[in-house]
């Protein structure tokens, strides 16, 4: 089952290249149909998922790939895992089949999203630390050629600017990854050898070393501040559909990461090392909303919230690794909030990217000040642009109030002056998005903009597929929390030295 949603979309995208010359309805419905099989595969493994399993990993498939090294094709899903593949699986689907100029080239356009759509399940599906590397790469692959061959503006340098910045974090990844394979015996990457022998642990500077490479590699794809400059430029120059793919699920790479390697495998280290993440974390969260608030550019100014979101993710893995002791069931909130953090970040600014690609596809503007008056024009556009921008600021009863109040209640109980310091990065969002709606959608519409036209139909059921899920996790999370609160007990509990 896993496997095979991983296989499919690999396959398609494959077969699609035979396609080149058909019509582009031809190929936005295979394409599309191909996209949607992982998504009821996985819909599947979530009801046959046990929640009060004692297994740490359920629905495994295992078969040796090159058993003189201990390589493996190992995939299986805990809580956690199994929420963000979902996720993923759900904003293919949508951002396949928004509408977008192909410029003559959907068969291809279509193949590069769907091979982008196997190497990401498998990121979140493996458990094998090599085949993890080796899916964490081709992303950047098909990225790169998305955003260069269908992006506008300085696309070309933006791409080349966000592959070789990411890879080099990969290659400095890669040699972590080595040091914990090398302390094992007999030498494995099976992750599940690696969380429970913690290969790395009383090592001191080997272990510290590792930790640095691995952690560098992962918050450059999240990515946090200092090493977030590739990051704008890539979606200013990106279309909608691979801005909502970009922020919604590749960051999502980085932070998963966190939670499966570092957290669970180097817990002594990563123990050592949470207050300076922690306040890493913090940093990225004021930084980014602040940043965000001077922004003109509308994608721009999209792009800057996801560092603070991001910001906000990190933080709750860092409270679950932190140093208190006896605070365990707050460490764990602040995981679960974390994992829910990035799912309501991919619904929330995978939204708002797609509707920045029908700005641009209705003006070739991003510039906010070009806007203004919309509200009459295009209400459908504007109640789903409001939707977005409350559930991003926090508002209660969407899903970023559920996922900011666990994180916060979290760090609260670990690093109260932290939370304390991060709350402002709450106010300058609210703000930043509050200021964006008033100069967009409200006042004197100017007369460049008579022609614009509301969001039509395929745009109406994709975004109200993302809106929903944005109203319903907020209304009544309680069915995502039991997906993935006992992974995260498991986690800090075996971090505390339960389990």
């Amino acid at each position: 089952m896993l496997t095979a949603a991983i296989v499919v979309p690999l396959l398609a995208a494959v077969g699609l290249l035979f396609l080149t010359n058909a019509r582009e309805e031809v190929t936005r419905w295979v394409s599309v149909g191909a996209a949607a099989v992982p998504l009821a595969l996985l819909v599947g493994a979530w009801i046959r998922f046990e929640r009060g399993s004692a297994e740490m990993f359920q629905l495994v498939e295992e078969v040796d790939w090159i058993p003189s090294i201990g390589v493996g094709w190992r995939v299986g899903i805990d809580g956690i895992s199994l929420s963000l593949a979902l996720l993923a699986a759900l904003l293919f689907v949508v951002a396949i089949a928004y509408p977008f100029d192909m410029q003559g080239r959907h068969a291809q356009y279509r193949a590069w999203f769907l091979f982008l759509e196997a190497v990401s399940l498998g990121v979140f599906l493996t458990l094998d630390l090599l085949v993890f590397y080796v899916f964490f790469d081709l992303s950047l692959v098909g990225m790169y050629f998305l955003i260069g061959r269908w992006g506008h503006g300085e696309a070309k340098v933006a791409a080349l600017k966000f592959f070789l910045y990411t890879l080099a974090g990969s290659l400095v990844m890669l040699l972590g990854f080595l040091a914990l394979y090398l302390e094992t015996d007999p030498f494995t990457f099976d992750m599940r050898v690696l969380i429970a022998e913690q290969p790395l642990a009383g090592q001191g500077f080997t272990a510290g070393l590792a930790f640095l490479a691995i952690f560098v590699g992962l918050v450059i794809k999240t990515p946090l501040f200092p090493v977030h400059t590739w990051l704008p430029p890539a979606h200013v120059n990106s279309p909608g559909p691979v801005s909502a793919i970009l922020a919604g699920v590749l960051l999502k790479m980085g932070t998963f990461g966190m939670i499966r390697i570092p957290l669970s495998m180097m817990r002594d280290t990563f123990r050592s090392a949470s207050l300076i993440i922690a306040i890493l974390a913090v940093v990225s969260i004021v930084y980014g909303a602040l940043v965000a608030l001077g922004q003109s550019d509308l994608k721009r100014r999209i792009a800057y919230t996801s560092i603070n979101h991001m910001g906000y993710t990190v933080l709750g893995i860092a409270v679950a690794g932190g140093l208190a002791s006896g605070e365990e069931a707050g460490r764990s909130l602040a995981l679960t909030g974390a994992t829910v953090e990035m799912i309501a970040h991919g619904l929330i600014t995978g939204a708002l990217f797609l509707m920045a690609g029908s700005f641009w596809s209705r003006t070739e503007n991003y510039d906010i000040d070009h806007y203004g008056g919309l509200a009459g024009k295009a209400p459908m556009l504007t109640g789903a642009m409001m939707v977005a921008s409350f559930a991003s600021l926090g508002l209660p009863g969407l899903i970023g109030f559920v996922a900011e109040v666990q994180i916060f209640i979290g760090t609260f109980a670990v690093y109260p002056a932290l939370a304390f310091i991060a709350l402002i990065g709450v106010l300058v969002t609210a703000a930043l998005f509050l200021q964006m709606m008033q100069r967009m959608f409200f006042g004197e519409t100017p007369d460049r903009l008579a022609s614009f036209r509301d969001l039509d139909r395929r745009e109406i059921v994709s975004l109200t597929v993302l809106l929903i899920l944005v109203v319903a996790i907020g209304i009544y999370p309680t069915w995502l929390l039991d997906l993935i609160t006992p992974a995260s007990d498991r986690i800090v509990a075996a971090f505390s030295g339960g389990g």
